[in-house]
């Protein structure tokens, strides 16, 4: 049974008895050996097997109020690794804090029939990017429409690919303003409280754009098949497969309205930078298996217990892996890019608020000391004098990785 690593702590403070990384140093070398893997993947099983390991350096920190020292080795910051999230969660929070309006937000998820996983995983690249343009643009028609909206939204929509026992569940979640900037930019027109559109035809709109798409990627040869669905290479069976798609419910769902934007920040913070397995579900690794909790929503949202072989888990982590440098969060309509802070200035003088300020503000004064920082800084010993950097450690080299 691998040995618990020494990784971050949970969020009462204690570290989890067993983390992912453990389950790659103990099984990662033998599943890469007998499995495909791709590039991709084979670079987020090195970062976790070095994560906050000598591998990777660090520094000594020592306690100035009883003397105490320890090591802290550095983070691999890789986007999949379970303990690498809560700093680049800190940093876009607060730069998406400034975006938000005062208006009411509503949270509807799209997501794929499974019947798309097996051409999903051999094409994770250009079906993402569909999901989210067909998410996004099934909101857009229905906001422009007058008898709806007549206005367009701001849209923030992020990918997950999981579901709770880490099988593939492609589906965006997406953060839509209760209301938009009509097509002049002079008004800004609110959504009927607690109701965006009607789910069922927001269904079939993004059932329609969707299989549009797989239809332009197909006949401009952007697809490959492999595995599971080398059998739509051939036409008439990827006509009959487009047909039994166009027959199948594809599920949109609209949660409750968030209310305000402090609720809508609580979302964000618990999604946008998500992994597929959080460390604290993993309850025992060992004897070939893993075994970790999951929520079972289909009978009271309950919590089971669920055991797999290793090799198993890793597939299935592994599916969850997405293509190198593709951005799993991204924002549309409003919030786009290109045009970001010309239309939320129009929206918030329309909304009678004040635009945050375009440059950040000064910093304080230096002081003599820095003050301690709040939990893993203070002293594990003694408990309250705060830990100093007093050494840096290089990389370890001829660590294997």
């Amino acid at each position: 049974m691998p040995s618990p690593s020494s990784g971050a702590t949970t969020a009462g403070g204690e570290r989890p008895r067993y983390e992912v990384a453990d389950i790659v140093r103990a099984y990662g070398a033998v599943y890469q050996r007998t499995h495909g893997v791709s590039a991709a993947q084979a670079v987020v099983l090195r970062a976790l097997t070095r994560c906050r390991t000598a591998a990777l350096g660090g520094h000594i920190e020592a306690c100035e109020a009883c003397g105490t020292r320890r090591i802290a080795y550095n983070s691999c910051r890789n986007r999949h690794c379970p303990k690498c999230q809560g700093g680049a969660r800190t940093k876009w929070l607060a730069a998406e804090q400034a975006v938000l309006l005062p208006v009411e937000y509503f949270h509807v998820v799209f997501t794929l029939p499974h019947e798309l996983n097996a051409l999903t995983r051999v094409n994770p690249r250009p079906l993402y990017a569909l999901l989210f343009r067909a998410a996004a643009a099934t909101l857009q028609t229905f906001a422009r429409d007058p008898t709806h909206l007549g206005a367009e939204l701001g849209v923030t929509a992020v990918l997950h690919t999981w579901g709770q026992t880490l099988t593939q569940h492609v589906h965006v979640h997406c953060v839509v303003t209760g209301g938009g900037l009509t097509p002049d930019g002079r008004r800004w027109v609110g959504s009927r409280p607690r109701f965006l559109f009607p789910v069922r035809a927001l269904s079939q709109v993004f059932r329609g754009k969707f299989l549009a798409g797989l239809r332009r990627l197909r006949a401009h040869d952007a697809l490959r098949f492999a595995g599971n669905s080398l059998a739509l290479a051939d036409p008439a069976t990827w006509t009959a497969w487009l047909a039994l798609l166009r027959t199948r419910n594809w599920l949109v769902y609209a949660k409750p309205p968030f209310g305000g934007p402090d609720r809508v920040l609580k979302y964000l913070s618990r999604y946008t930078h998500r992994v597929a397995i959080a460390n604290e579900r993993l309850v025992f690794v060992g004897n070939g298996e893993v075994r970790f909790r999951w929520k079972d929503y289909a009978d009271h949202h309950r919590l089971k217990l669920m055991t797999l072989a290793a090799e198993e888990f890793l597939r299935r982590f592994l599916l969850h892996v997405v293509p190198s440098g593709f951005m799993r969060i991204r924002h549309f309509g409003l919030l786009a890019n290109r045009h970001r802070a010309t239309k939320l200035a129009q929206c918030r003088a329309l909304l009678g608020t004040v635009s945050p300020p375009t440059t950040p503000p000064a910093p304080p004064p230096p002081v003599a000391k820095a003050p301690p920082r709040p939990g893993a800084d203070r002293c594990p010993s003694c408990g309250g004098g705060p830990l100093r950097i007093i050494e840096t450690l290089a990389p370890l080299r001829g660590v294997p990785p």
